[in-house]
Formats: structure tokens, sequence, C-alpha cells
């Protein structure tokens, strides 16, 4: 099942997906018709009835342009930094030995998919990072690396910025130099678990004005997803509707004027313009 939410803010419209990849607005459904939180279509007993009766308006669906699509994150956004065996390179640094680098986001750092991002004043080289994003479902603890899959609901595509300078300059600075305004997007929609075959194929791309920068499939992470759900859910208590961001094959350095793209491969595109902050 897919879900894709359209509109930023307290409130959240969202639409379904069928299996022939058309679209239900929630409105539709009886139960759904105000606008719903996704993290409340999250919990185990929202998901049976509403599956059953998105297939039920199979013949009333519509066509819908996931191109405007907003993000789908709505609370604490984790990442894993330097994961992927080749993004190192970029920060001409050498790979965690013991786990990945990591950082907590502000919320006040996402753009919904489509919007512009700033470049800050306070930075003079800013990159930006294609990744396979996992929505955690349910609140969990201390999840065993074997049980991850018992607490993502579903994978989604994130578009991460970083004032990379900064970081060159002092690695312990990777919150600061995330949290700036419009570095985070995550969406267009979330593709649930059980529609994933092979997360080890999923192929994430981060592609600059047409061009790719850095493509690589999941397997090619240092720290797997099971051992990342571990590594995020040791010792504190994760929210549904946390994302965590797995890391990325490459980084673009962007500039002001440049069209950048996160495209993950079954899942989805993020689509976003670059401007210098005023």
């Amino acid at each position: 099942m897919k879900l894709a939410r359209f509109t930023t803010g307290i409130s959240h419209e969202v639409h379904a997906g069928l299996a022939d990849g058309r679209w239900v607005p929630l409105s539709l459904i009886p139960g759904y018709e105000e606008p719903v939180r996704l993290v409340d279509l999250l919990t185990p007993e929202h998901r049976p009835d509403l599956e059953e009766q998105v297939n039920a308006l199979a013949g009333r669906a519509v066509e819908l342009d996931l191109g405007d699509a907003a993000t789908i994150a709505q609370g604490p956004v984790w990442g894993a930094g330097l994961n992927y065996r080749k993004h190192s390179q970029d920060l001409l640094t050498e790979q965690p030995k013991s786990g990945p680098g990591s950082y907590l986001r502000p919320d006040s750092a996402l753009i919904g998919n489509g919007g512009v991002i700033e470049l800050p004043r306070q930075s003079e080289r800013v990159t930006a990072e294609a990744e396979l994003g996992l929505v955690i479902g349910t609140e969990c603890k201390n999840v065993r690396r074997d049980e991850w899959l018992s607490v993502v609901v579903g994978v989604t595509a994130v578009l991460d910025m970083t004032a990379e300078d900064v970081i060159r300059e002092n690695p312990r600075y990777i919150p600061w130099a995330k949290g700036f305004d419009t570095f985070c997007s995550v969406g267009p929609q979330l593709v649930t678990v059980d529609e994933i075959s092979d997360f080890d194929s999923i192929q994430v791309s981060t592609v600059r004005n047409g061009e790719v920068i850095a493509s690589a499939p999941v397997s090619d992470m240092l720290y797997d997803l099971a051992f990342l759900v571990e590594y995020f859910t040791a010792g504190r208590t994760i929210a549904p509707g946390t994302v965590i961001c797995t890391g990325t094959p490459g980084a673009a350095v962007i500039s002001a004027g440049d069209s950048v793209h996160a495209v993950v491969e079954g899942v989805g595109t993020l689509v976003h313009t670059v401007e210098q902050a005023p």
C-alpha cells in the first residue's frame, strides 16, 4: 500500500494508493472525511480497515500528480552519516568503525517536495544528498536487528542538505550543519514494507541538473538497514512517524539556480530548485 500526503501543517490530507498506481483521497472513505495525520494511519489498528476500504473504492479512484506532493515527515528525523562505502571520499575522511555518523534534525529544516532549497549565508559549500528513509510505524525501543521489520512501516525518499564546509572544519558540527531551514525533504510518498521484495537492490541516486552525481544500491551500505534500526532505537524510545535517513551514495555541491533530485528507485522522487537565502 502506498500513502502520499499533499499538504503541510497541523492537519494533513492523505491519499492512499491502489495496486494499479491510482490514488484515492481519504475524504471519500467513511471515518476519514476530515484531514488525517500520516502518523495516525501507521498504527496497526488502522491499516487493515483502510486498505479494505481503499480497495472497495477502486472504481472511483482518481489520477493524481505526485509532483506536487508534500513531505510525509512530521516528527523526528534521525540520520546516518558516511554509511555508503564511497561517500567518505566526498569528505576526504575515513569510514567510522563502530557505527555510522549520526544526527537529529529539527522540524524547522523540513520542506515539502517541490519547495525551494535556500543556501544560508553561513556556508559557502552546501551539498545535497539522496537517501532512502525508513519510517517507524510503532513506538519502540531497543529493537534487535532481526526484528527491524516489525517496527518499520514503510520506506520513502529523502533529500538531505549539508553545510559541508562546516563539517570539513569540524565533524562535531554535524547537527548544526544540517539544521538550516529548507535542509531536508522527505516523501513524496510512503511505500509500505510489504511491497518491497528486496531492500538491498533499491537504487538511490543524487541527481543535479539532470546529471547523476552518485548512485548505488542499498547493498553498498556499510551498516545495513537492520543495524540502523537497532542502532537508533538503542536506549531511546522512538515514536511512530519518526524517519531514519540511512545515508547517501554521494553528495552533489549545489548552487543557486540548480535543480536537484533525490531518486529512490521504486519508491519516489523528490524535485527541488536552489536559491540563495536573502
